[in-house]
This record gives structure tokens, sequence and C-alpha cells, in this order.
């Protein structure tokens, strides 16, 4: 009876009744483990990255085989359950000579610049978006880097599929040897084996976590090493086991690889399950991806092709591009790996696949694709956002009424005026308003009241100014940035109505009296010869009524008359002339008002709000690079 291999131990698959946790991390045997199974070489026999794997007399021993001679070097390869035994030689071989470590990978300028696009975009946004939006970008730029570092002539390729497809048969049919075990019993394979295809591929299957004890070689031919030189392929256990970890070990392995070769059969190629959660969702890496339909031999006549033309079909409404005519995209291929039909034009497009070697960085910018389309909700916005002219026009115009900008400019005005009648009226008018202000003092109840009723005004029409002016920056932004923007005019509005009193306190009406213009002093002079003239008349006639002087009514009832019709007339004049330049005194006191409450609603509101609207910018030039944008 054949010995049971290391792979067969620790690979036979639980049933569906048995446990979920029977996976890759369930415990091994009890049978004992001093020796080697029969066929298999311990794990650390694998060379690893840089390692080499002395020619030693304590190697196992291979007898000669006819059938299977002997390579060139000493190495033999037995029936392909693991690789290599070696042939104890007569005499101690020569040293290989050390192998250089494999040379990284290289990604080209167009790649490279969304990459880092997309790190600046990430750092950009983590005080914007919270982490589980970015997390899948932070993951593809991880995972970009850590296959930077692995090597350049590698292809990882993952073969996937349902249970029952095939798959590891094909992974039989390609490695030309029974590797991956199979059977009726089911899940067949419970854990991901890998085969590598040449050196040097050791650093790539750690990164997928597969243990020294399930990694394998093929069958040594130079015509297999030539074809699929640098392939490193990887058996998944069934997407749809029944086992749990099965299941979350395809999806980690399937994040990783740099392609992937679908396995589908005559009665599963159209179930929902691998469609909706798999290949729709991947459409975008359609480049990297192969759809094989297996078992064709069960197949009568025509019907390969006719299934064939229905799966394209379900390829297409999944939105995946189909490599046909030269055009990029997914291959798609019909093949029997029982009996090997089909599998000669399959390791030819794979050879050429691996050949172009370009299957790494086409995965890494598709996974660059995914992770844009899925940022594009809180990056694209809905129309072109910004603060207009417009908008910053009417904050300031609203910030200046509940200012009271125009209202300051009046009472500038009625100032200026009052003081030029102060300085050009008669004597016996202002007399008399001083009377009537000594008279009638205010009491003060009334004009409390009003202004407790006009700051509370004035307040809500600041309020409404900044909301007025967010709602029109943040229109048409995504959620998180136009919530940032009207947080921002939020902060910038506190304090703002207390800063716009403090403004108008100061910047309404200058300190002391208005200024005079050059004809206030013939203004005044003329009002006091006319105040004069009345004096002079009035005495005048009071000395010729006492008989002091000769009597003569005329000349001081013409002084007198002059006087008191010169006085009022020289007040109207002045008055007429001072208008305009009281109004000018009104404008400039309102135009400053205006421009210093424009100028504390920019520095509070407006700045931050531009700031917030600047960054969104630089985040969106950068998303415009990591979507290709121009490339």
């Amino acid at each position: 009876m054949t010995a049971v291999t290391d792979h067969q131990e620790h690979e036979q698959g639980p049933t569906d009744d048995a446990p979920a946790d029977a996976g890759p991390g369930a415990e091994p045997d009890t049978a004992p483990r001093n020796t080697p199974p029969e066929n298999v070489l311990p794990a650390d026999a694998f060379p690893r990255d840089g390692e080499n794997v002395p020619h030693t007399s304590e190697s196992p021993q291979t007898p000669a085989d006819p059938g299977n001679p002997p390579d060139p070097d000493g190495v033999s390869w037995d029936d392909g359950l693991i690789a290599r035994r070696v042939n104890a030689p007569d005499t101690e071989p020569p040293a290989p000579e050390p192998r250089s470590a494999p040379a990284p990978l290289a990604y080209d300028g167009p790649l490279r610049s969304r990459l880092d696009a997309l790190r600046e975009l990430v750092g950009l946004s983590r005080t914007r978006l919270d982490g589980k939006t970015l997390a899948e970008a932070g993951r593809v730029l991880d995972e970009a880097a850590a296959r930077r570092r692995l090597s350049g002539r590698h292809t990882v390729v993952a073969i996937a599929g349902a249970t029952g497809s095939g798959k590891s048969q094909l992974f039989n049919a390609l490695a030309g040897v029974t590797i991956s075990e199979t059977g009726v019993r089911r899940p067949t394979t419970a854990a991901p084996i890998a085969c590598s295809w040449s050196d040097g591929a050791a650093g790539l299957i750690d990164r997928l976590g597969i243990p020294g004890r399930l990694r394998r070689r093929p069958v040594q031919s130079p015509e297999a090493e030539a074809q699929l030189s640098g392939l490193v392929l990887v058996d998944l256990p069934d997407h749809d086991s029944a086992a749990l970890p099965h299941r979350e070990q395809v999806d980690r392995i399937l994040a990783l690889v740099d392609a992937v070769i679908w396995v589908v059969d005559p009665e599963k190629y159209a179930d929902a399950v691998i469609h909706e959660r798999y290949l729709r969702p991947m459409a975008g890496h359609a480049e990297v991806m192969f759809v094989v339909l297996n078992q064709t031999d069960r197949l009568p006549g025509e019907a390969a092709e006719l299934v064939l033309d229905d799966l394209r079909r379900l390829l297409d409404e999944d939105g995946i591009a189909l490599g046909e005519y030269g055009e990029p995209g997914a291959t798609v291929l019909g093949l029997s790996a029982l009996t090997g039909d089909g599998v000669p034009e399959l390791r030819e497009v794979l050879g050429q696949f691996l050949a172009e070697r370009e299957a790494p960085a086409r995965r890494v910018a598709a996974d660059v694709d995914a992770a844009a389309a899925r940022l594009r909700p809180v990056y694209a916005p809905a129309r072109r956002p910004g603060l207009t002219e417009e908008a910053r026009d009417e904050f300031a115009a609203r910030l200046a009424d509940a200012v009271g900008a125009s209202a300051a400019g009046d009472a500038a005005e009625r100032a200026w005026l009052r003081n030029a009648n102060r300085a050009c009226g008669t004597p016996w008018l202002r007399l008399w308003r001083w009377y009537q202000d000594r008279r009638d003092p205010p009491t003060g109840r009334l004009p409390v009241r009003a202004q407790m009723d006009e700051e509370a005004t004035a307040r809500q029409r600041v309020e409404q100014a900044v909301r007025t002016v967010a709602d029109r920056a943040s229109a048409g932004l995504p959620a998180p940035w136009a919530l940032a923007v009207r947080e921002a005019a939020v902060r910038g509005a506190q304090g703002l109505p207390e800063a716009l009193d403090d403004l108008a306190a100061r910047a309404g009406l200058p300190p002391g009296r208005p200024p005079r213009p050059g004809w206030w002093p013939v203004a005044v002079f003329a009002q006091a010869s006319m105040t004069v003239l009345q004096i002079v008349g009035g005495l005048w006639l009071v000395a010729q009524i006492a008989g002091a002087m000769a009597p003569n009514l005329g000349v001081p009832v013409l002084l007198m008359v002059a006087g008191i019709v010169g006085g009022p007339l020289v007040e109207w004049s002045c008055r007429l002339a001072a208008r305009g330049p009281a109004r000018r005194y009104g404008q400039d006191a309102e135009r400053r008002l205006r421009e210093a409450a424009a100028g504390c609603g920019r520095a509070r509101v407006l700045d931050p709000v531009a700031a917030e609207l600047l960054r969104y910018r630089e985040v969106r030039e950068q998303y415009g690079r990591v979507v290709g944008v121009g490339r």
C-alpha cells in the first residue's frame, strides 16, 4: 500500500459535517513524525531565496529508474508528490554556484505616479474622512509596497473554483503530475498549495502564508520550464466550501496574488455565488483573469461552445471585459483537465501571459482603480464648488446690515450737519436748543429696550449670513467635505457679533468733532457780524430812548433788521452748503464700517471656509491623478 504523503495527511479536508475550524490551523495527526514519509522531503529541504541545497550523503536515496533517467546534475524527480530527490553520488559533488536574489518588481512611471498620488490623497484626507473609508486605499498601498519588494520575474497565479469544478485536476494537469489531492469527498482541498516552476519565489509564497510543507515543484521538463518559467501556481480551497476558514483563506489569498484562474463547470458556471461575490466585484481585474470552463468532455457535440457563449454573456453582464480580437481583458477557454483536451492551449496562453511579466503591475493598477472607484463618492462633486464673488459680496452686505453700517452713515451725516448748525447758527437758536435739552432729559427706558432688541436682531442677522455663505460654499461638495466647510464657518462665527460690535464702536464715527471745511470761518464771522449788528442797533435804540443820543431811528433799526434777517439767512446758506460735505462724511463713515465688517467676516469665516475648499481642491487634484485623468 502506498505510503501517505505529508500533504495528504495535512490536506485531508473535513467533510461538510466536520468542525468549521478544521483547516490549515487544525491539529496534526498524532502519528510519529520522526522520519519523513516516503516520496516526501521535509519542509526545510526546499530552498528559499538566496539559499542553496547541498547534495550530501544524508539526502534520501532514490533508486535508479530506467524510465526516468537521472538529471545530468544528479537530480531526479519522483512521481511529483513533492519534489526533488537527490541521488547520492559516489563522490562528493562540487558545491553549486550561489544564486543571486531575484530582482525586485519595478513599477512603471504612470503606476508609480498613481501610487504616490493615492498615498498623498490618504494623507490629506485622514483628518476629514474616517479610517473605514480609507482602509481599502491603505491596504492597496501596503500590498503594492510589499509586492514591489519581492521578485519581479515571478508571477503568482491562483486557481479558484467551486466544489467539484475540477480545479485541483487542472492544477495537477498544469504541473504534469498529481500534486493536489482530488476525489469525491468534499471539500477536498483544505489548504492552499503552492507549486513553483523556478527558484527565487520563496518570498512570494511566504507573503501568501503558505507553509513549507505545502510547497511543491512540478515535474522537471525543459519544455515546461521554458514555457511556464516564473510561474507560482496556487491551488485554493473551494470558495463555496462549508468550512468558513476555507472561504476566508480564499478571500485572503485572492487579494494577494498577481492573477487568478477561475475554474467553472457546466453545472455551476452560472452560479450566483461566484458571479456576485467574486467575478462582478473583480470586473476591473479582467486583464489578470482567466475563466476556464472545465469538464467539457461531459458535454456532447457542440454543447461546449454553447455553454462557452453563455458564459461569455454572463461575464459581459458582470462588467468583465473579454480579451478577444486583441482587446485587453479576461481570457475564456474550454478544456477538460481529466482528458487533457484544451490544457496545452491554456499552457500556451499562460506562457505568453508570464512572458510579458506585467501581471503584478496590472494587478496593482486594477487594485488602485478599485480603490479609486470606492472613494469616488467622497471626492467627486455634484457640481463645481467654491465661493463666488457674488456670495462674498452678499455675505459682506449682510454683515454690514447686521452691524448697522447704513445707520452709522446716516448718524455721521446728521452729526456733521448738527456741528455745522452749531458753528454757523444764530446764538439765540443755539441757546433755545440748549434750553430744550435741559428741560426734557431722556429717561433711558425706551432707548435701552430698543438697544436690546436691536442687538438680538443683529445677532440673528449674523447667524443667518454665516449659514447662507456656508451653504453656498458647500453646495455640490461630497458629504464629508461639505460638513467640514460648514464646521469651519460655524467655528469662525463664534464671537463674530461681539467683534462686529467692537468694530462699530471703533470704526463708525471717528473721535472728536467732524472736520470743518474752509468756508466755516467766513460763515462764523458773518454770523458773528449779524449778531453784532443786532446788539449795536439795539443799544443805539436804547440810548436814544434814554436820551443819551439824538433821536435817529433809521440807522439803529436798519442795523437791527439787518442783523435779525442776516443771521438766519447766513444759517440757512450754511446748511445748504453743508449738505454735500455732510453726505460725503456719512458715506465715508458707512464705507469704513462696511470694510471693517467685511474684513472681520473674511478673517473669521471666509478664510477658514476658503482653506477647506483649497484642501478639497488639493485632494481632488490628487484623486484625479489616482484615477489616471490625462494619462
